[in-house]
C-alpha cells in the first residue's frame, strides 16, 4: 500500500484549503511563497479543476506561454506608455489618463462576450505587474461588463512573489507615477485597494533541504542584512575559480549570457548543428521560449526549458545535459545524473486565443505553434530567465549590476549552499530591503485565517451567485428594445405582433415578480441563519432554477422563436430581425446560466434538459472574407485595415486559399518576386518556413507561407496530370 508523507499530506490539506477560499467565495486573492515552494504547481491544479470562467494573463509573453495564457496587453489592448488615474490633461507623450485610455476599450462583438462571460483572472508572474497596469485593467473591464464595481466584478487571483523581480519602471517614468503612486508594485492599484483583497502565502521549500541555507535564502529574500551570515555565505566565494563541466553561470543581462555561451559553442571542435525552428501561424518573435536558430555542437552544454510531458518523465525545466550527437529528427544527449542517453524530439508551444463557446464557457483556440528541441545553451542564463528553475551548480556574479530581488533568485536557484560559487563577494549593500512589501504582506496575510473566511463566506457567495442566476433583469431590458422595434416595424400582422408582445412581457414580468419573492426569502433567511438554512436555501434554489428553466423555455424562448422563423426571411427587417435574435440570445444564455447553476458544489437543475435554441446562420470564414476582399481589388494593406487585423494573419488567410489553387498569386505579388521563388523552389525541398526564409531572405515568413502553399498545390497539380497520361 502506498503511504503519502506528512509533507505531501500538509501541503495537498494547505492546497484543498487555498482552492476552497478561490472557487467558493469572490475574495481576491495573492497568492505568494518562496521560490520553490509550488506556486506553478498550485495553479495548474487550479485551472484543472475549476468551474468558473477563467483566463490566464501575465505581464510579459514568455511568461504568459509558459502559464498556459496571453500576455496582458493583448488581452485587453493596453496602450504600452504609463497610465495616470485622473481626468485631468497629462502630456500624451510621457503618459495618458483615463479619458485618453478609455477609447482603447472598443471592443469587438466576441471579445465583450467574453470579458463579460469572464468569473477569475488569473494574473502570473505579479510582481513584475506595475500598479497602473492594474488599474488600466480595472477599467478595461468595467467599460467591457458595464459595471461600476472593483475589475467589473470579476475576481482576481495573482500569482507571484514581491521578493523576487520587480516591476520594471523607467526613470521617465517614475516621477511621474509617483505623484498617483507611492510605490510601483501591484498592491499599490487604487482599483485593489478598494476589494476584499488577502494574501496567503506558501511556505514550504521543496526545492532546498538544509534548514541553514534556507535561513539564509529568507534572511535575504526579506532584507534582513542583520540576520545573514554573510561570513558563511562568502565562504563561497572563489573569484579564480574556472568551471570545468555542469556549472551554469547566473549573470543580469541577456548579452552576457550570449557571450558566454557563443564563446564556449566556439571553442568546442567540430562543425556546429543548425536547427531551425518550425514556426506557424501567429507566433511573435518575443514569445519564443529559445533560439529558433539553435545551433548545437557535440559537448554542448544545454538546459531543457520545459518538463517532458509523457510518462517517463526523463527531463524537466532547468535540468542540463550534455549534446552527444543528432540523428534525424533527433538529438541525442546525456542528462545530468543520467548513466544512459537520451533521444529528444521537437516540443511544441502554442499561441493561444480565449474564446467563448455556444455554452458560454471560456474556451482556448491555438493560433500559432512553435515547434523546436526543448532545450537551449546553459554554460550561462540569465537571472530573469532563470525563475522556476533548480540547478545543483551555479556561479554567481552578484555585482552592481545586480537590482533588488536578484541576488535572492540567484541564490534560490541551487539546491545547496556547496553548489554555489561566488565570483564576487556578497556584502551588505548587494541586499535590499523594500518595508513596503513587508507592510503589505503582515496588513494582508490571511494564510492563518483561511478556513474561517471560507465557511464565513462561502454560503454568501453561493446565494449571491444563485439570485445573480435566477434574475431576470438582463432578458426583460433586451425584451423592451424588441417589442419597442416591433411598434415601429409592425413585422406581418400587427395584431398578432401585438398579442404575442404582450403575452412574452406578462410571463416575463411574472417571473420577475416571482424572482423578487424568492430573493427575499432568501434574504430573510440571511439575516439570522439557523440550523438547517443552507440546506432549505439550496433545497429551494433547486426548486426555483427549475421552475425558471421550464417557464422563460416554454413561455418566453418558445413563442418567440416561432416568431423568428416566421419573419427573419421577410424583406425589409434586417435590423427588426436582428433585434428578435439579441432577445433570443440573451434568453439562451440565461438558461445556459441555469443549466450550470450550483449551490457551492452541488448541480441544481434536474436531470439533462435540452435547451431550444435557433439555428444561427453560419458566418463565413475569416479567411474567405479575407479572400473575398482580394477579389473585389482591395490591396493586403487594406484588408488589414479594414479587419483590423495584422498583416501577417491576412497573409496567413491567403495560405490557407493558396493550399486550394483558387488564389490569384499575381495579385500580390510581381513578376520579377514569382520568377525568384520559382527558380529556388522545389516541392519538399525546405523542412520549415524559417529554411526557406534562410534560402530567399528577400520575403517575409507571411509571404513565404503563400509561395509555398501556392507552387506546392501546382506542382502536385502537375505530377497528377503526368502520372495520369502514363497511365
Amino acid at each position: 500500500m502506498h503511504y503519502l508523507s506528512e509533507n505531501t499530506k500538509s501541503r495537498i490539506a494547505l492546497s484543498e484549503k487555498i482552492y476552497n477560499i478561490i472557487e467558493f467565495t469572490q475574495r481576491n486573492v495573492f497568492l505568494t511563497g518562496k521560490a520553490g515552494t509550488g506556486k506553478t504547481t498550485f495553479l495548474n491544479d487550479f485551472i484543472r479543476r475549476t468551474i468558473k470562467n477563467c483566463i490566464v494573463v501575465a505581464p510579459t509573453g514568455i511568461a504568459a506561454i509558459n502559464a498556459g495564457g496571453v500576455t496582458i496587453h493583448s488581452m485587453f489592448g493596453l496602450p504600452l506608455t504609463s497610465f495616470m488615474p485622473t481626468t485631468d490633461p497629462v502630456d500624451r507623450n510621457e503618459a495618458i489618463n483615463i479619458p485618453q485610455l478609455l477609447p482603447h476599450f472598443k471592443y469587438r462583438k466576441e471579445k465583450l462576450e467574453l470579458l463579460r462571460a469572464l468569473e477569475i483572472l488569473i494574473i502570473d508572474e505579479v510582481s513584475m505587474l506595475r500598479a497602473d497596469v492594474l488599474d488600466m485593467i480595472d477599467l478595461a473591464l468595467k467599460t467591457a461588463r458595464r459595471s461600476a464595481l472593483a475589475f467589473g466584478g470579476v475576481q482576481l487571483l495573482l500569482i507571484g512573489d514581491l521578493y523576487q523581480l520587480p516591476p520594471v519602471v523607467k526613470a521617465a517614468s517614475e516621477k511621474l507615477l509617483a505623484a498617483f503612486y507611492t510605490a510601483p508594485y501591484f498592491f499599490e492599484s487604487k482599483a485593489l485597494k478598494s476589494t476584499p483583497f488577502v494574501t496567503i502565502e506558501l511556505t514550504t521549500v521543496f526545492r532546498q533541504s538544509d534548514p541553514v541555507f534556507i535561513a539564509l535564502l529568507n534572511a535575504i529574500r526579506e532584507g534582513e542584512t542583520n540576520g545573514i551570515d554573510f561570513q558563511l555565505l562568502n565562504t563561497r566565494y572563489q573569484p579564480g575559480f574556472e568551471p570545468k563541466d555542469r556549472y551554469v553561470y547566473l549573470v543580469s543581462h541577456n548579452y552576457m549570457a550570449d557571450g558566454i555561451n557563443t564563446r564556449r559553442l566556439e571553442a568546442l571542435p567540430g562543425k556546429g548543428i543548425s536547427c531551425p525552428a518550425i514556426i506557424t501561424g501567429d507566433f511573435k518573435e518575443q514569445l519564443y521560449p529559445n533560439d529558433p536558430n539553435l545551433v548545437l555542437k557535440p559537448e554542448a552544454q544545454v538546459m531543457f526549458i520545459r518538463n517532458d510531458a509523457s510518462e517517463s518523465k526523463k527531463y524537466y525545466n532547468g535540468r542540463l545535459a550534455k549534446v552527444l550527437r543528432a540523428e534525424d529528427d533527433r538529438i541525442i544527449v546525456l542528462p545530468e545524473g543520467a548513466e544512459t542517453e537520451l533521444a529528444v524530439e521537437r516540443e511544441i508551444w502554442e499561441n493561444k486565443k480565449y474564446y467563448l463557446d455556444d455554452k458560454k464557457e471560456i474556451k482556448e483556440d491555438v493560433i500559432g505553434s512553435y515547434e523546436q528541441y526543448p532545450f537551449r545553451l546553459a554554460w550561462a542564463v540569465t537571472i530573469h530567465k532563470s525563475q522556476g528553475l533548480t540547478f545543483d551548480r551555479v556561479i554567481i556574479d552578484a555585482g552592481a549590476s545586480f537590482t533588488s530581488g536578484q541576488v535572492y533568485v540567484a541564490l534560490s536557484r541551487c539546491r545547496t549552499l556547496d553548489g554555489i560559487v561566488l565570483k564576487s563577494p556578497i556584502r551588505a549593500s548587494n541586499i535590499f530591503r523594500d518595508t513596503r512589501i513587508s507592510d503589505f504582506h503582515e496588513a494582508t496575510n490571511a494564510s492563518e485565517k483561511m478556513e474561517l473566511i471560507y465557511e464565513t463566506e462561502k454560503h454568501a457567495f453561493a446565494v449571491s451567485k444563485l439570485l445573480r442566476t435566477l434574475s431576470c433583469a438582463p432578458f426583460l431590458t433586451v425584451m423592451e428594445n424588441w417589442i419597442q422595434a416591433g411598434r415601429e416595424k409592425e413585422p406581418g400582422d400587427a395584431a398578432v405582433f401585438a398579442g404575442l408582445s404582450e403575452q412574452v412581457q406578462e410571463n416575463s414580468r411574472k417571473l420577475e415578480d416571482t424572482f423578487i419573492k424568492f430573493e427575499s426569502f432568501v434574504q430573510r433567511k440571511m439575516r439570522d441563519p439557523e440550523p438547517g438554512t443552507w440546506a432549505l436555501i439550496s433545497e429551494k434554489g433547486a426548486g426555483a432554477v427549475n421552475y425558471f428553466f421550464d417557464q422563460v423555455q416554454e413561455r418566453v424562448l418558445m413563442p418567440v422563436k416561432a416568431h423568428y422563423d416566421s419573419v427573419r426571411k421577410q424583406k425589409g427587417l434586417k435590423s427588426y430581425v436582428r433585434t428578435v435574435e439579441a432577445f433570443m440570445n440573451e434568453l439562451e444564455a440565461y438558461l445556459l446560466g441555469l443549466a450550470n447553476a450550483r449551490f457551492l458544489d452541488q448541480q441544481l437543475l434536474a436531470g439533462e434538459k435540452n435547451i431550444e435554441v435557433h439555428v444561427k446562420e453560419k458566418d463565413q470564414p475569416s479567411h474567405l472574407v479575407t479572400y473575398n476582399l482580394l477579389e473585389e481589388g482591395k490591396t493586403p494593406d487594406e484588408i488589414a485595415a479594414e479587419r483590423n487585423l495584422a498583416i501577417s494573419t491576412i497573409y496567413g488567410h491567403f495560405a490557407r486559399v493558396a493550399q486550394v489553387g483558387i488564389l490569384d498569386i499575381s495579385a500580390l505579388f510581381s513578376e520579377e518576386q514569382l520568377q525568384v521563388f520559382n527558380k529556388a523552389f522545389e516541392p519538399g525541398k525546405w523542412p520549415s518556413v524559417t529554411a526557406a526564409k534562410s534560402a530567399l531572405p528577400v520575403f517575409e515568413f507571411h509571404e513565404l507561407r503563400v509561395l509555398i502553399n501556392h507552387f506546392t498545390y501546382w506542382a502536385n497539380k502537375a505530377k497528377q496530370s503526368e502520372k495520369a497520361v502514363s497511365l
